[in-house]
Order: C-alpha cells, then sequence, then structure tokens
C-alpha cells in the first residue's frame, strides 16, 4: 500500500474480516454456561496433545475418539476411558450430541474430515496446515460459507499475547517505511525431531489403509508411510506446513497480510536422507502489501532457533524463539536476537504448552459465544495458500504466483 497511514490504521486495526456469515448455531444450542461434548478424529501424537487441551478447557466433555489406527484409539481411551471409538470417523459424526470435533489427521486428509464435520453440523478445530492443496482450500470453504459453523484453526501463536504486545510497540514507536520481515526456524536434529519408530502392530490387520491414503496415490501398505509420514510428500508439505506456518500465521494477523502474490523456495536434503522432503531450505514472499517476507529453516543448526525481525526504516521489532520476548529496536542501534548462539532445545514435534491450552480455549469459549476465533477459516486459508505456494515453487523449480479470480497457484 502507498500510503504508509492507511497500511498501519488497517495492521493495529486487529482482526481478519468475517468470510462466515451468521455464525449462528446450527445443532444443540449452547448456554454461555453449558457443557461443550466434542469428539477427536486422529489421535496421533498432536491429536492427544489437542485432545488433552480440549479435556482442560472450562466445562468440557470428551465423547468420541475416531482414528484409522487401533493402537490409537486404545492410547486416547488411556486418556478419557468412557470415549467410544471408531475406526472410520463418519460414525463419530453421526453422534448428534456431540457440538465440536477436533481434526488433527495428516494433512492430506484435513479437507476429507473438514468437509464432513461442517456439513453434520459441528464446529472445527482444524489443525494446521488447514488446507494440503488449493482443491482441498476450495471445498472447505465452501462448506464453511454460510454455515455458521465456529472454525479454530491451529496457529496457536495467534491466541499468544504477543499478538498484542507488538501491536502496541508499533503504536509507540516509530517503525517508518516497512519492507521486510525475515524469520527463521531451525533445529539440530536429523529428520527435525520427526523420526518415530514403528510399532509392531502397524500392520494391515489394524490399519485401514485405504482410509489413510484417501485421496493420495496409491501405495502397497507401508508402515513407514503411517507412522512417518511426513516424511512423504503425498501427505506433508515438509517444514513448510509443520512450521513456516506458524510464524505466516502469527504475522499475518498481526499485520493482516494477503496472500503473497510470488513465492520463490530453494531448498535440499542433507541431513535426513529418508525423507523425500528438504530438511533445508529458504523462502521468499513477496506479498502486496509491499513488504518481502523470508523464511529459511534447517536441521542442521540450532543458532537462530525460532527467531524473526520486522524491518521498518526507523526501527525494528524483534521476537525470539517463538515465545514472549519481543522487543523494539531503535534505528541504528547494536544488538542481538537474544538466545541467538543458545544450545538448541530438544525438538517437539507435538508443540504443547500454554499456547495450546490457551487456543483450544478459545475455540471452546467461541462455540459457546458464536464470535470469532483468534485465527478463523479466513486467516488459516490464507496462511495455507502461502504455504502451498512455496512447496509448488520448491517442487516445480520457478517462482510461483496467485490468481486470486481462479483460486490456482500459476
Amino acid at each position: 500500500m502507498s500510503d504508509r497511514r492507511t497500511f498501519m490504521r488497517q495492521v493495529l486495526g486487529g482482526g481478519t474480516a468475517m468470510a462466515v456469515s451468521g455464525l449462528a448455531p446450527a445443532g444443540r444450542i449452547l448456554g454461555a454456561n453449558d457443557r461443550i461434548r466434542f469428539g477427536l478424529i486422529g489421535a496421533g501424537g498432536r491429536g492427544k496433545e489437542i485432545f488433552k487441551a480440549a479435556i482442560k478447557a472450562p466445562n468440557t466433555e470428551p465423547v468420541a475418539v475416531a482414528d484409522v489406527y487401533t493402537r490409537r484409539l486404545e492410547e486416547a481411551k488411556r486418556i478419557a476411558p468412557g470415549v467410544k471409538t471408531y475406526t472410520d470417523f463418519r460414525r463419530l459424526l453421526d453422534d448428534k450430541s456431540i457440538d465440536a470435533v477436533l481434526i488433527a489427521t495428516p494433512q492430506h486428509q484435513h479437507a476429507l474430515n473438514f468437509v464432513p464435520v461442517i456439513e453434520a453440523g459441528k464446529d472445527v478445530y482444524q489443525e494446521k496446515t488447514m488446507a494440503f492443496i488449493p482443491d482441498h482450500a476450495r471445498r472447505m470453504r465452501h462448506a464453511v460459507l454460510g454455515s455458521g459453523r465456529v472454525v479454530q484453526v491451529g496457529i496457536q501463536s495467534t491466541s499468544s499475547p504477543a499478538q498484542g504486545r507488538i501491536r502496541e510497540l508499533m503504536r509507540n514507536n516509530p517503525m517508518g517505511r516497512i519492507s521486510a520481515l525475515h524469520a527463521h526456524m531451525y533445529r539440530d536434529a536429523p529428520y527435525g525431531g520427526w523420526k518415530r519408530s514403528i510399532p509392531s502392530d502397524c500392520n494391515p490387520q489394524h490399519v485401514d489403509w485405504k482410509a489413510f491414503q484417501g485421496e493420495a496415490a496409491y501405495h502397497p501398505f507401508e508402515p513407514n508411510r503411517v507412522i512417518n509420514w511426513r516424511f512423504y510428500w503425498d501427505y506433508s508439505g515438509g517444514n513448510v506446513f509443520e512450521n513456516m506456518v506458524h510464524q505466516v500465521g502469527f504475522w499475518f494477523k498481526v499485520m493482516n497480510f494477503n496472500i503473497p502474490e510470488s513465492v520463490t523456495m530453494s531448498g535440499a536434503n542433507y541431513f535426513s536422507p529418508e525423507m523425500s522432503v528438504p530438511d533445508t531450505m529458504d523462502v521468499s514472499m513477496a506479498l502486496p502489501e509491499k513488504i518481502l517476507f523470508t523464511w529459511n529453516s534447517g536441521f542442521g543448526s540450532g543458532y537462530y532457533q525460532e527467531d524473526e525481525v520486522l524491518l521498518g526504516s526507523e526501527g525494528a521489532i524483534t521476537r525470539n524463539d517463538g515465545h514472549e520476548a519481543v522487543a523494539y529496536v531503535p534505528r541504528r542501534a547494536r544488538h542481538r536476537l537474544a538466545g541467538a548462539a543458545e544450545k538448541a532445545t530438544a525438538p517437539d514435534i507435538v508443540g504443547g504448552g500454554d499456547e495450546t491450552d490457551m487456543h483450544m480455549r478459545n475455540f471452546m469459549d467461541c462455540v459457546r459465544s458464536r464470535k470469532e476465533t483468534d485465527c478463523p477459516f479466513e486467516l488459516g486459508y490464507r496462511s495455507a495458500i502461502a504455504c502451498q505456494m512455496a512447496v509448488a515453487s520448491y517442487r516445480q523449480g520457478r517462482e510461483v504466483h496467485w490468481d486470486a479470480e481462479s483460486g490456482q497457484i500459476v
């Protein structure tokens, strides 16, 4: 935007415009103090973590869990012994008493779960990255528009107090012309800490392989694809979908950014030979707000960890280690990002903690109030498209662009 004051007003004004009309409940009408009955689809590591967060939220009740792998159903019952369990998630949706559903399946299955959940009249907590490909994003948007459903996308940093702190810093300190945002996410661990051992019962007798594959290309049963699905392009957007999306979603919300006009991504796999996806990468996103958003990541160093800096002509704002350490740095001030040289902590692909609890509590509060969540559908949509563009650029070896009219990456 050419007018800086107009841009800053939009930035500091807060939330994303609503795309869902009416937010009027189509299912059971809940009062402010009513217990929310919820189910879970996808009970892997992250699924169990958000399941626990939902149980911890005030006045909630776990009712049912669905997963294509029977071991995970037993694990979920150890968390909530009274829940019903299903290998077919559609049976969970038949329960009219369920108000909300948490979805934490592999990324290629998100739309395949999300659309039926919305059509069943239930509110949704959808893990990131919200949509796997543009077609899935369109199908999800078509389902949610006018549905009256509350949607929370699992970019938990959008529930962080750091959102308000950064806006306050921008109000009270001169930024000048903002032209760039640099973000890092590094881990000193092969496979980024994702590699998991394969249980002895991960076999066709205990896994619904057809349901797991969904619309992905057919492969004969392979247990590594079930357990380490993040390694494969068929099911995963790699580290872009696992980690870049958190930083993209955080800044897209605080700055009210739109889908990039163009994206380039380069990279390679240097430390993780069993993965198809890269473990070292650099992404450059040209935003329509005339800001360049760059993100780089790798699994061979812990120096940067998770750090970001927003660059203006009069000053900068830093956010360190993905947490609450935010600071304003005046023009020409000498500085180092706090903690940059500290030893990297052990990777955590599950990502529990206070932000997840706050994010889930916000979702449950909005299920009752019908207000917009901290990470509503449209913010999840824009963040997902940005990540999809990066993956498309890497896999096609060229710069890609967003065609908003057709809803396609070109």
